[in-house]
């Protein structure tokens, strides 16, 4: 297929990449450390980490495992928030050999325990706070080794009154009993003078299996090798380099999504890495607050976020005092971002957000505007190098430009399969080698593409497709909407009927007024027939709003 996106990427930014260098993800970040060893590379809780100081203790952690007796390709579950262990543990087990399983911190007994048991992981480094779930099911699942950490590790003086804060005082630590397990910092001081063995990798070799939300049913986990995470990694800053390369000094960059997702993974922890940025962890993003508190403190050049996120950012009256001079990419991905969030934030910041496209089986970068964007465009953007995207009919056939379909992508950051479910992947890999995202898409003839909805959220009204990321980006375009998510729910009259499910902004809107909105920028039937005010939407631990639960009455 022609490569119609290319005549519209940023000067200097090439069709290809060249991701050969690396062997493996591991020796990326060595080469990181080493180059970047005096720099600070995480800021979290007003503690800072070099580079220098995450080689050490990576090092001593993956020494730590070796001697422990686990061996190349050993699935290893990582279980904790935005904290500095979360990297120390990453690269460790990265350097051991092993694989990385990222968990949810938020997950139920059942959920942990189905994941734990569907990647045979044999180790697991938690934070105490949820080690009580972990204790409930570790009976039944292939975990041998257990770390525990506290929120204070690595935080000198001060962890002491973190964890006294956090145990005694917020009582957020639940009794649990987890017999032999080990602490971090016992761990890390295990693995002083051991030494940490070399791994023969290659980039066929599995970095990290990472799951799914599990929204449309059982969580399956992503296979990602070194290929796929070195070639994003690259992708990533390739993308954002005509911009970056401008900036004189670190890049700072705010990191509130939470790494165990895909999103901040690759391009706050990976990619802050490769370039040698500095990384702020916000471990709770969800106290808009105390996140502005902490922005507050810290010139930030990148940050990364969900359309829920910046929007919650903006109706806190302290964030609109910060200095945004020093923002220069700002990244929308995870779900659509609606245009009345991005014209208000380019509003307030100067810099617009340039919106992407990926999902965890794509590592998880596949589009992207353009770093030097000037406006919001209401797309995900081109293809970044090394991509291809075709847009597909049911059959398999491209359609022609301009006609909605399913968006195919092809490229090394896709997933080689989902781990142990030959059945699933051959579902979602077609035989010239795309991967089927499930979302639906339309692209113009610029190689832009823009997403009219996941294909299992379309509503059918008379016969009439809907899409919900129509109805809600001009629902939310109303001042006194704050949020919005848009279902089909059942209808005698014409099949199916639109339903959005609002949190208002205003106290006074009323739902006469909402829907007599709706229709001035609405055809009939795409106007919703119902309107229910809540005080909140139901989201995922990363902010998107969860339809499904919605629709199947469950939330």
């Amino acid at each position: 297929m022609e490569k119609i996106w290319l005549k519209n990427y940023p000067p200097g930014v090439p069709a290809e990449i060249d991701y050969s260098g690396y062997s493996s993800l591991a020796q990326l970040l060595e080469e990181s450390v080493a180059k970047y060893r005096d720099r600070v590379a995480y800021i979290c809780m007003g503690k800072n980490m070099t580079y220098g100081q995450l080689d050490e203790r990576s090092r001593n952690f993956g020494a730590w495992l070796q001697s422990q007796g686990l061996k190349k390709g050993t699935r290893v579950a990582v279980m904790m928030p935005n904290v500095l262990q979360y990297p120390v543990t990453l690269m460790g087990v990265l350097r051991a050999g092993c694989i990385v399983v990222n968990v949810n911190p938020l997950y139920t007994p059942r959920e942990l325990e189905h994941q734990l048991k569907d990647s045979g992981a044999e180790a697991i480094v938690i934070l105490e706070n949820f080690a009580k779930n972990l204790q409930a099911v570790i009976a039944n699942t292939a975990v041998k080794q257990v770390v525990v950490a506290t929120m204070g590790d690595l935080l000198g003086i001060k962890g002491a009154i973190v964890n006294f804060v956090v145990r005694k005082l917020k009582k957020m630590v639940p009794p649990y009993s987890l017999p032999g397990a080990h602490s971090f910092n016992e761990v890390l001081a295990g693995g002083v003078g051991k030494t940490l063995t070399p791994v023969a990798a290659t980039q066929d070799d599995v970095a990290f299996l990472q799951y799914t939300g599990g929204t449309t049913g059982v969580s399956k986990g992503a296979t990602l090798t070194n290929r796929n995470l070195i070639a994003n990694v690259i992708q990533t800053e390739t993308w954002i380099d005509p911009v970056i390369a401008k900036h004189e000094g670190q890049i700072n960059v705010v990191c509130a999504l939470p790494l165990y997702h895909i999103f901040a993974l690759t391009v706050c922890c990976l990619m802050g890495a490769r370039i040698g940025g500095c990384n702020l962890l916000i471990p709770n993003p969800r106290d808009i607050p105390g996140f502005v508190k902490e922005l507050s403190k810290f010139k930030f050049n990148i940050l990364p976020a969900v359309n829920t996120l910046y929007n919650g950012l903006m109706h806190d009256p302290d964030f609109a005092k910060l200095d945004f001079s020093s923002l220069i990419v700002a990244n929308g991905g995870g779900m659509a971002v609606q245009q009345a969030v991005a014209e208000r934030w380019f509003k307030l910041t100067g810099c617009p957000i340039a919106e992407g496209y990926g999902l965890s089986e794509t590592s998880p970068v596949a589009t992207s505007n353009r770093a030097d964007t000037t406006e919001f465009t209401g797309s995900i953007g081109l293809p970044v190098p090394s991509t291809e995207i075709s847009i597909r009919d049911d059959d398999g056939n491209q359609v022609p430009l301009g006609q909605p379909g399913e968006i195919c992508i092809k490229g090394p950051q896709v997933m080689v399969g989902y781990w142990q479910r030959d059945d699933e992947t051959a579902k979602v890999m077609t035989p010239d080698g795309f991967f089927k995202s499930g979302d639906v898409g339309i692209m113009d003839e610029r190689g832009y593409t823009r997403i009219v909805d996941r294909k299992k959220d379309m509503i059918l009204v008379s016969g009439f497709n809907v899409y919900p990321n129509e109805v809600e980006a001009v629902v939310s375009m109303h001042p006194g909407v704050l949020e919005v998510a848009a279902v089909g729910v059942p209808s005698e009259k014409s099949g199916e009927a639109v339903k959005i499910y609002v949190v208002k902004k205003d106290p006074n809107l009323t739902v006469e007024a909402l829907i007599a909105f709706c229709r001035d920028s609405l055809t009939g039937y795409k106007v919703p027939h119902l309107v229910e005010f809540r005080t909140e939407l139901p989201k995922t631990n990363v902010g998107k709003i969860l339809r499904r639960a919605l629709r199947d009455g469950t939330a």
